[in-house]
């Protein structure tokens, strides 16, 4: 069932990318030839308005065939030719399928606030107080309320303090319930200085990570990090990150078993220099919240525009570190795998999911590679410096390249996939 829904989410994306190629090239005269989702014999075709609708077997991408669109065919200077079109329209009508993309991520993204969302959190606990937060709070603190409104998480807490004036937070502490006064002007250091307590319990584990291959599961609790007993997550994390070797030995009960994983350590795009294992905190506390209109669009806008940022940022380091391609892309395998985690904790993550989809299809088709549309509005770009159109024989050159390294990209990520399976069904 997560297959078959994953694989009908990502055909409404692709049909949402190649409307905003259609609507655009309608507007500006462009005869259509094909419409198609998917790759592949059609399932089903159909006839209508001059376009020939189809419905492929292979559900991994669709395009739309404009007339006079590939370079190598015959010079077509009719009105409904694309290569009649001045190069901004060429521009536009390229940058149209990725910005429909964009609207439908944002969209979900709004959406998904709008419905009731499950929370996940730490226990508002709190573990270890550093520098000035000292004079405020104390380990073993346990945060009841922060100006009048009752916490449900430590994240909670945080989120409810104010930047514009005093802080009136509750805290039980010894069995007695105490008043703390924190100024906005404190708050920036107190993040800094406060921790929740966080048992040194598997939340979630990272597709394709070591951990993930070495078959840990969440909830697994780790007792030991190479014969060094651990009592919370810091210092757990603490002996993962500063371990010399290139593996760790980790003792762990899993229900009522104890079990002992040597696990590799691995360093990533996200951990720079660091090596971790792919494991994320458990957060014990769950509640809902409900978000108004205006938070769920305003909550909406700021994570697209935080998810599209930060990819980039990733691409830009990928480009620095090719080396790490292998362990950054990923197939049909990881997102099934990741869908059913997403899945799991309710239907306003799996939206959040597809939108984060719907939005790395426009990041991805925008890369400037000939073939995708970042290449074509590159092309129609070069066209509007130079005054003429890139000769037909140069652009059928750099679109045969374009499309070999992505087919590269997308045999690399099968196999990426596939290995990792396999790592994950060796270790068992």
């Amino acid at each position: 069932m997560t297959l078959l829904l994953t694989i009908l989410a990502f055909g409404v994306m692709i049909f949402v990318h190649e409307l905003g190629h259609y609507i655009a090239a309608r507007l500006f005269g462009v005869d259509i030839e094909k419409f198609s989702i998917g790759f592949g014999r059609p399932i089903l075709q159909w006839q209508s308005k001059g376009v020939q609708w189809r419905l492929g077997w292979i559900p991994l991408g669709g395009y739309l065939k404009l007339r006079g669109e590939n370079p190598d065919e015959q010079k077509d200077d009719l009105a409904g030719s694309f290569q009649s079109k001045p190069w901004w329209q060429k521009a536009l009508i390229g940058f149209s399928g990725p910005f429909a993309n964009l609207l439908l991520g944002v969209l979900l993204f709004i959406i998904s606030f709008l419905l009731p969302l499950k929370i996940s959190d730490q226990r508002p606990v709190i573990a270890r107080v550093e520098g000035f937060a000292a004079r405020y709070f104390a380990a073993g603190d346990s945060i009841q309320s922060v100006n009048g409104k009752q916490v449900m998480g430590f994240g909670d807490f945080l989120e409810n303090l104010s930047l514009e004036s005093a802080n009136k937070i509750t805290v039980i502490r010894g069995g007695q319930a105490e008043q703390l006064t924190v100024s906005p002007s404190e708050l920036d250091s107190l993040l800094h200085s406060v921790y929740p307590a966080v048992r040194a319990r598997v939340g979630e584990v990272i597709p394709k990570t070591p951990a993930y291959h070495a078959q840990l599961k969440p909830g697994d609790e780790i007792l030991m990090v190479d014969g060094v007993e651990v009592t919370d997550w810091y210092a757990m994390r603490n002996l993962v990150i500063s371990s010399g070797a290139d593996s760790v030995s980790l003792l762990i009960r899993r229900g009522g078993q104890l079990l002992r994983k040597d696990i590799r350590l691995e360093s990533s795009l996200s951990t720079g220099s660091q090596k971790a294992i792919g494991i994320m905190q458990e957060q014990p506390v769950t509640y809902v919240r409900h978000f108004s209109l205006g938070e769920a669009l305003s909550l909406g806008l700021r994570n697209s525009l935080n998810f599209v940022s930060m990819n980039y940022q990733m691409l830009y380091k990928l480009l620095l570190n090719p080396s790490q391609l292998k362990k950054n892309v990923g197939g049909p395998v990881m997102i099934v795998s990741i869908s059913q985690q997403v899945g799991s904790k309710g239907f306003s993550y799996s939206l959040l999911f597809f939108a984060s989809i719907s939005l790395m299809l426009m990041i991805m088709n925008l890369l400037p590679i000939p073939i995708l549309d970042g290449g074509l509005i590159l092309f129609a770009c070069v066209e509007g410096l130079i005054g003429r159109p890139i000769p037909s024989r140069v652009q059928t050159a750099l679109q045969s390249i374009g499309f070999m390294l992505l087919m590269l990209l997308m045999v690399l990520a099968f196999y990426s996939d596939i290995s990792s399976e396999v790592l994950r069904y060796l270790s068992k």
